[in-house]
Order: C-alpha cells, then sequence, then structure tokens
C-alpha cells in the first residue's frame, strides 16, 4: 500500500484525532459503531497510546486496515500486541494479530472488497486490490484481526471531556440571547 502518503500535513493529522476527540466527549456511542479506540503500550515509554482506528466486521469478529504500518500505534503493537479496544459495544482486552494465512486474508478482503467506500478510495490511490493481486502480494497488506486473551492490557481510554459539550451549547445559548437583546436595545435607542 505503498501509493497511500502517509499524512504529516498538521490539517490531516487534525482530521484524523477528531474521532478521538468526539469520545472523549462522550459520543462514544456514535463514533464507536464505526471506529474503534485502539490503546497500545509505547514501545520506548510502556505508557498508554491511544489513536482511533476505522474497524469493520466480518463473521463476528473486528478488523482493521493498517494503511501505514509505519505509525506509532501500529508498531506499538508490534513490539507488545495486547492491546485494548473500545466500540460502541464496550471494552476488550485482546492480541492483536496480523493476517497472513492465505485462505483468511482471502476471505476478510473479499468482503472489505464488498465495501463501496474502501474500492473508491483504494481505486483513488491506484491499488489493484483484486483479491488474487493481494495474495501474491500479501507482505505489503497489513490487515489486523483481534483474538481474545487472559492477559492484561492498557488501561482503556476515559471518557474525560464530557462536560465540554454543555458548556459550549450553553455559551452559544447565553451569547445568542446577549446578542439579541443588545440587538433590541440598539434598536429602541434608535
Amino acid at each position: 500500500m505503498e501509493n497511500i502518503p502517509y499524512p504529516t500535513h498538521p490539517m490531516f493529522k487534525a482530521f484524523f484525532k477528531t474521532p478521538l476527540l468526539l469520545w472523549r466527549l462522550g459520543l462514544g456511542r456514535f463514533v464507536g459503531k464505526i471506529f474503534l479506540v485502539l490503546t497500545t503500550r509505547g514501545r520506548r515509554t510502556g505508557r498508554p497510546r491511544h489513536t482511533m482506528v476505522e474497524f469493520h466486521t466480518h463473521r463476528g469478529r473486528k478488523f482493521v486496515v493498517a494503511a501505514w504500518p509505519q505509525s506509532d500505534w501500529y508498531r506499538n503493537l508490534q513490539s507488545d500486541p495486547v492491546v485494548t479496544i473500545q466500540t460502541a459495544a464496550g471494552t476488550e482486552t485482546v492480541r492483536a494479530r496480523r493476517l497472513v494465512e492465505a485462505e483468511e486474508l482471502g476471505d476478510v478482503f473479499d468482503f472489505l472488497d464488498k465495501n463501496p467506500l474502501l474500492r473508491r478510495f483504494w481505486q483513488f490511490v491506484g491499488l489493484d486490490l483484486s483479491t488474487e493481486n493481494v495474495l501474491k502480494r500479501k507482505e505489503d497488506y497489513h490487515i489486523l484481526t483481534f483474538d481474545p486473551t487472559g492477559e492484561t492490557g492498557p488501561p482503556p481510554l476515559d471518557v474525560d471531556l464530557p462536560w465540554v459539550l454543555p458548556v459550549v451549547l450553553l455559551s452559544a445559548i447565553a451569547g445568542g440571547i446577549g446578542g439579541f437583546l443588545l440587538g433590541r436595545r440598539k434598536t429602541r435607542k434608535d
């Protein structure tokens, strides 16, 4: 997947962090249907590192396509594959595993290829992702699944900003009322 440029521009990075912010605001039941919070242990520090990645469910299992294997989260889970995932359905400690067996990879890829958004994205970046081509070059594709484990994973991400939305909403209402009253007062003076 070397055709997909790694997002280095600050605007792209901010865009990719938006779902994580929405989770922290308490909107996990909405964003957690498309994205999962992946908590890894930092490969150098051992501290919890949170990222949000799009996931797909097929045959009762969750799958993630790692478009950029050079990303920190992917390198962290290569160092320690025991991770914590959070979705709208709940929190689990699991062991991340890259798909390498042809049968399993082909089955999942056939499923993913039926997703019109993924197919368009792959075409946009110029990838020939026929199942046959993927299996020939399977070392170039990084699709992960998660196996249950009894091991202790890193702590999940807390919803630590639920107060922000009510404050913003109340501020907007107060600003609107204040602006309305100021406008009426100005009209009366004229």
